[in-house]
Parts: C-alpha cells; sequence; structure tokens
C-alpha cells in the first residue's frame, strides 16, 4: 500500500521515477517490436502513462505523455528513427495517442482533486459535528449560570450610559468587572 502513496515523493522523484518507467518501457517494446508491432508499442506506452496518471501529480504526467509520444514517433512509427510520420492513419493515430494521454492525466488530476475537496469537507462536518456534541455535553447546571452571566453581562452593557458614576464603579466593583469608559 505504501507504494501506490507515490504522489508523497517530491517533485523531482516524480520527475524522474514517470521518465523512467516510459523509457524502460520503451526498451522492451524495442527489442519486442517483431512480436508485438508497433501500433501495440502505442497501447503499451499508454497504459504506462495511465499508471502514471494514477501515481502521480499531473505535471511528471504531462511530461511522460510527451515524452512517450515522441519516442513511439521517433522509435516506432515507420520511418524509424526520424520525427516524419509516413501516412496520414499513423499521423492520426499519433494524434490521437497524444490527446488521449493528456486527456487521462488531466482527468485523474481532476478527480484526485474532487476527491481531496470531498475528504476535506468530511473533516469540517466532523469537526462540527465534535464541537456540536461538546457543546451539547455541557450539563444544565453549567450552562444556566454562563447564560445567566452572558445575559447579565449583556444588559449592564445597555443600561451603562444611564448609570451614574458611583453607581457604575460600585456595580463594577461588586461583580469584579473591568469598567468600560
Amino acid at each position: 500500500m505504501e507504494l501506490l502513496r507515490t504522489r508523497k515523493y517530491s517533485k523531482k522523484n516524480q520527475y524522474i521515477i514517470c521518465v523512467l518507467l516510459i523509457v524502460l518501457t520503451s526498451i522492451l517494446c524495442f527489442f519486442s517490436i517483431d512480436i508485438v508491432g508497433y501500433k501495440a508499442v502505442a497501447l503499451i506506452l499508454l497504459l504506462v502513462v495511465s499508471v502514471n496518471a494514477i501515481l502521480f501529480d499531473i505535471f511528471p504526467v504531462l511530461l511522460s505523455s510527451l515524452l512517450s509520444a515522441l519516442i513511439w514517433n521517433f522509435f516506432f512509427i515507420p520511418p524509424t528513427f526520424t520525427l516524419h510520420i509516413g501516412t496520414a492513419e499513423d499521423a492520426l493515430l499519433f494524434l490521437m495517442y497524444f490527446v488521449i494521454a493528456i486527456i487521462n492525466a488531466v482527468l485523474t488530476y481532476q478527480i484526485r482533486k474532487f476527491e481531496q475537496k470531498e475528504r476535506d469537507q468530511e473533516e469540517k462536518e466532523k469537526s462540527i459535528k465534535l464541537y456540536n456534541t461538546l457543546l451539547n455535553s455541557l450539563s444544565h447546571e453549567l450552562r444556566t449560570p454562563i447564560s445567566t452571566i452572558i445575559g447579565s453581562i449583556d444588559t449592564i452593557k445597555e443600561n451603562q450610559t444611564q448609570l451614574s458614576e458611583n453607581n457604575r464603579n460600585e456595580l463594577y466593583g461588586k461583580l469584579r468587572l473591568p469598567v468600560f469608559d
């Protein structure tokens, strides 16, 4: 389970891991091109980009999708070892590959962002529920005096202008409250 917590890695490590996964997959595919064919290599690389999208942040995944598209074009699409695409079908396949890889990265990022907002909202609701539970658990014996004191202070503040200076000092002295001038 700890292996799947790769978003905890530093950005630098995420970039390195994403690039290494694409390069290693490309090397394996290059040596097995006669068995799988260059179109299947696109699907294999797209699978690796999808796994990267699940595990890493959006920018390392976008880099891996760009890198995998360029590697696929250079090493696998005929004519090989050029960035030239020979047929319209291959050009469309290349374009669709790149678009799907980017859409996959962005959608996975958006889903992860939405899930984080949901978790934050649940935490807020739990905190409010705990606060309300603690507040409601105060006994009646404690709530009544507190309410009385608060009410008395409000009444005193409202009537403060009506009290004479002597009465105000006497009242505040008995209640041990600071004098408000």
